[in-house]
């Protein structure tokens, strides 16, 4: 059965941190081995089981050449072509290439097909990406979710010279990602592990609702006495809800908006991508009747909506904290009422509601009192579900 894999990337994610991540979770060493054999690149690999801050892990560990040869994105994809890999491994382990490359490309303000891969580019980092391409293969990993990246802060040194963290090319990869600082003041979320991390995953946020499978523990190259420096992956069986995410909440008090702007207001945020707008009377400083407006929001999103609040409101100070959103399952089916069809919401714990805005339309549309028409909506559904 496919698997979710969430990687908690509270001390940041690299592909060696990675790879030994899915390995201790039970991919299988000696394939992944193989498979970079296979890249005749000269290159070998080990796994070795270290400790770090007491906590048990896996480092994957990549043996290369001393020199480090520089190469153009189509000699990595050619490469990866020829090895022996599964198809699905051999486009994942592309695409993170071309992804990577794009980066590239733009920090260096260069043509794709010009950019010299340098440390991304040096074979260990070619088989951290193919090595964890091949590892999230074996483990039949069908999606991914990650956590905030902590992409930790300081300086790193690079062939370019000395360049704040996180790298340039790294702060692009994650463009629109939620990410923070925390810890010791190193690189935590290298490039190679930023581009995996965009590439695979279809989401950031909180752990997903999921039946626990397995869990393995990848090690960093330091041991950083404040902070366990490992990447944790938990691998399970989606259950219950199908959306478990962190979420952003907007907040103002607003005291001198036409209700009717502030109306209008509510409507722009949902048609531009806002979760839930609420407004709630309040009594404020020197007894001023005015509204709570809460909006909540995807986290890409909360710069934008932030922007359409100041635009369309009078408010001159927002609010902003995190909160996780839970949504249980749910499915549409339809039924017909003697005044139309509408649509019911059904909930994977057989809760069902009609849809409002059918309801409505039906009702405007026959002229029949909408609580008549809701009302025979649920009629229909339970005589058809018996």
């Amino acid at each position: 059965m496919a698997l979710t894999c969430y990687l908690d990337a509270f001390s940041g994610i690299s592909g060696d941190m990675l790879v030994g991540a899915l390995a201790d979770a039970g991919a299988d060493q000696c394939a992944v081995g193989e498979a970079i054999r296979s890249l005749d690149a000269g290159v070998s690999v080990s796994f070795e089981r270290v400790k770090r801050c007491g906590l048990a892990a896996t480092k994957y560990r990549v043996t290369a050449p001393e020199n480090k040869t520089h190469r153009h994105l189509s000699q990595i994809l050619e490469m990866i072509e020829k090895a022996a890999i599964s198809s699905r491994a051999r486009q994942n382990a592309q695409a993170v290439f071309r992804k990577l490359g794009e980066a590239e490309a733009a920090v260096h303000e260069m043509p794709l097909e010009k950019i010299h891969f340098h440390e991304v580019g040096a074979t260990d980092s070619i088989a951290d990406i193919v090595g964890a391409s091949v590892a999230f293969d074996l483990l039949d990993i069908d999606t991914v979710i990650s956590s905030p990246l902590n992409l930790g802060s300081g300086t790193a040194s690079t062939e370019h010279g000395l360049l704040p963290v996180p790298a340039p090319a790294t702060a692009l990869l994650l463009a629109n990602a939620p990410v923070y600082a925390r810890g010791p003041a190193v690189e935590l979320t290298t490039p190679t592990g930023a581009a995996v991390a965009a590439t695979y995953a279809s989401r950031f946020g909180v752990l997903p609702a999921m039946t626990i499978n397995r869990i393995g523990y990848g090690a960093g190259d330091r041991d950083f006495p404040e902070q366990a420096n490992v990447l944790r992956v938990i691998l399970g069986e989606p259950s219950g809800a199908v959306e478990a995410l962190s979420v952003s909440v907007i907040e103002a008090h607003i005291d001198d908006l036409n209700p009717q702007v502030l109306a209008y207001a509510s409507e722009r945020l949902l048609e531009a991508g806002a979760l839930d707008v609420a407004v709630q009377p309040l009594l404020m400083k020197k007894g001023r009747p005015g509204n709570l407006l809460r909006v909540i929001s995807r986290p890409e999103d909360r710069e934008a909506l932030a922007q359409l609040i100041f635009a369309e409101t009078s408010t001159l100070g927002l609010r902003f904290y995190s909160a996780e959103r839970r949504v249980q399952e749910r499915s549409w089916t339809e039924v017909e009422t003697p005044y139309g069809k509408v649509r019911m919401k059904v909930s994977n714990e057989g809760y069902y509601a009609p849809e409002y805005e059918d309801c409505r339309k039906v009702a405007r549309d026959s002229g029949v009192a909408l609580k008549h028409v809701i009302a025979e909506a649920n009629f229909a559904y339970l005589n058809r579900s018996r």
